[in-house]
């Protein structure tokens, strides 16, 4: 048997990562359904080892030391992106809209504690097919899943991959469908209808980049390269003193607040002189690294059994969802166009993800036209917002189930 150390495990990842962008540009399914590049990548792994289990064969070893510093480097620039600044510009229809969210996330738990209970299952593994992977998707789930399995949940980084990849799916498949039913059924007013030019292009134009000189590229990476080990060694500290409280919290909730304090003093005092291009960047290699890891790891063989728990929960979330959208989500963000691409992208990321949730805004404006109130609000809830919310309700339920 084959065993990889840490970085032998991460360069295998990325190996597999690549591969999974291949899979992805060649197969265009893949690609209208959002399913990430490492998803694809890491399944690939999980799927061979598992034909390998029949066999009673383990042809390698995976040592993933170096999983959880790539999941609280991605979480860390998270916490970078939640500026007080961007709360202004969306003022009331942020607030509204992270509030309707963060409801939903908690409904999600009970309805997944109660179809749980049905099954005979017990009550997180509720939690974890409710907010942990739908609102929070397969990053959040994965990153949940070992205070899952400590509190008694088998199986439960399986369990989080599987539930979060259905909902993807389930928030691409119902996402546009919804907000169009909304805009016919509800006479809502399009700016194609109104006359508007059509708009090939759904979000506002970002200014472009400042291209500076190459050194002055690179320091602007190193220094927000070293801003976020910061953030992470301090966090440390912090999540270690909240652990010492007896309260049961994700290991990236210190880096994230320290990486949120870091931004609005920034915001306010330009000392750290922030580049959000690099910082945007080493979050998204984190995470891409930390979910191929992690997927590669996976033991499939532990979700022999639960398909049914799984298919039923799904479908009722999905109900639920479509109904929140339709009713109140709609009537209270305006119950006009935008309300209603919001509704769209609002079933795209408590179902799946931000990039979801922005194909699914992207379809609908390219048909009835733009909609910039829809693009500044949903991104920045389903982004970050949320993942700040929802890990508040999230540790509340594991500290109250156990």
């Amino acid at each position: 048997m084959l065993t990889l150390d840490p970085v032998q495990t991460v360069a295998c990842g990325g190996l597999f990562l690549m591969v999974g962008y291949a899979i992805r540009r060649r197969v265009p399914l893949l690609a209208r359904f959002s399913i990430p590049a490492p998803v694809i990548g890491g399944l690939l792994v999980a799927l061979a080892l598992l034909a390998c289990r029949q066999w009673n064969l383990t042809p390698v070893r995976f040592d993933t030391a170096l999983q959880q510093p790539l999941m609280i480097a991605f979480f860390t620039s998270i916490g970078f992106n939640a500026s007080a600044t961007l709360l202004k510009v969306g003022g009331r229809q942020i607030v509204l809209f992270l509030a309707l969210a963060s409801v939903l996330a908690v409904v999600q738990n009970v309805v997944g504690i109660g179809l749980a209970s049905a099954f005979g299952l017990p009550p997180l593994f509720g939690v974890l097919t409710g907010s942990v992977t739908l609102t929070g998707g397969p990053a959040t789930g994965l990153a949940f899943a070992p205070l899952f399995t400590e509190a008694g949940v088998s199986g439960a980084p399986s369990v989080a991959l599987a539930n979060a990849m259905a909902g993807i799916i389930c928030g691409s498949v119902i996402g546009a469908p919804l907000a169009t039913l909304l805009i016919e059924r509800c006479r809502l007013r399009t700016p194609h209808a109104a006359g508007g030019a059509p708009s090939t292009s759904p979000v506002a134009p970002v200014a472009a980049a400042s291209t500076g000189s190459q050194e002055a590229q690179a320091f602007a990476g190193l220094r927000s390269f070293v801003l976020v080990l910061l953030a992470m060694g301090i966090g440390g500290w912090i999540s270690d003193g909240i652990g010492a409280l007896g309260v049961t919290l994700p290991s990236y909730i210190g880096a994230m607040l320290v990486g949120a304090l870091i931004r609005n003093i920034d915001d306010r005092r330009g000392w750290f002189g922030l580049s959000e291009r690099s910082l945007d960047i080493i979050g998204s290699a984190s995470l891409s690294l930390f979910l191929v890891v992690a997927l590669m790891n996976l033991h499939l063989w532990d979700l022999a059994g639960l398909a049914l728990p799984l298919l039923a929960g799904l479908a009722v979330q999905t109900l639920l969802v479509v109904g929140f959208c339709a009713w109140p989500l709609l009537r209270l963000m305006g119950r006009d166009y935008d309300a209603a691409v919001m509704a769209g992208g609002f079933a795209g990321f408590m179902l799946g993800t931000t990039a979801n949730a922005v194909a699914v805004m992207g379809s609908l404006t390219e048909r009835y036209g733009p909609a910039p109130r829809a693009f500044l609000v949903a991104p920045i809830v389903g982004a970050f917002l949320i993942d700040f919310t929802n890990a508040i309700i999230i540790t509340a339920f594991v500290n109250g189930w156990t």
